[in-house]
């Protein structure tokens, strides 16, 4: 697994509570893993964990299987029935984490992957752990994240989806990487935004122009935050 990394777009949704009925969710189970199975057949699991680190692709795999709504469930449900209709001993990919507690279960989730597939365990979990931080404290735009979710396959290519809230507002943000990109953690991650707001106060320190004494201290408060706690 490469050390490096690359977020590889931002999606922005509003914001809306409840959930799906369940009479969808099992369909959106059903579809979600049907439409997999056939990529994974027919281009490997690689492929898919390509796919789904495209913030357009997502939100047009969402609507295909069911949760047709512009909003910040797009990626919750999606993630939530990817990961119950995969089975990473037949599918060859593992869907780990999840929205609010669930997400804390990652590490250990991702560890019992390493197990299945014979990977690094620690490298998945500082995958984890560093994509969450970034997102968290290196864009520092007013939304907090309350999901991650971690996708991997059987050679250690992964993918994150995660998503922020900014209740104020009234929107969610949807943020996504590709482990097999190239770059540094903590400048110009992105290689695409989709974004229906603009704000006029955001600090972007993985921005270019964050070089200098900026750059440092950021790369030292991310990695002092990866020693002290978990997602």
């Amino acid at each position: 697994m490469d050390d490096t990394m690359r977020r590889t777009g931002i999606a922005n949704l509003p914001l809306h509570g409840g959930h799906p009925p369940a009479w969808l969710m099992r369909r959106m189970i059903e579809l979600s893993g049907a439409i997999t199975e056939v990529i994974i057949e027919e281009y490997g699991t690689s492929e898919f964990i390509s796919r789904i680190s495209d913030p357009f692709w997502f939100q047009a795999f969402s609507c295909v299987i069911g949760f047709d709504w512009h909003s910040s469930g797009t990626t919750t449900t999606t993630c939530g029935a990817l990961k119950s209709a995969l089975d990473p001993e037949v599918h060859g990919i593992m869907v780990a984490g999840g929205k609010g507690r669930k997400s804390r279960r990652t590490p250990s989730e991702l560890q019992a992957a390493a197990e299945i597939f014979d990977l690094d365990a620690e490298g998945l979990v500082y995958a984890s752990r560093i994509s969450a931080r970034v997102d968290g404290n290196c864009i520092q735009d007013g939304f907090n994240l309350y999901q991650h979710t971690f996708l991997v396959d059987s050679d250690g290519e992964w993918a994150v989806v995660q998503q922020g809230l900014d209740p104020h507002g009234g929107y969610a943000r949807r943020y996504h990487w590709l482990g097999s990109g190239v770059g540094e953690y903590v400048e110009s991650p992105h290689s695409g935004i989709s974004s229906e707001r603009t704000l006029s106060e955001v600090l972007d320190m993985t921005s270019p122009i964050s070089r200098g004494p900026v750059r440092p201290a950021l790369t030292w408060s991310v990695m002092a935050r990866l020693t002290s706690a978990a997602i």
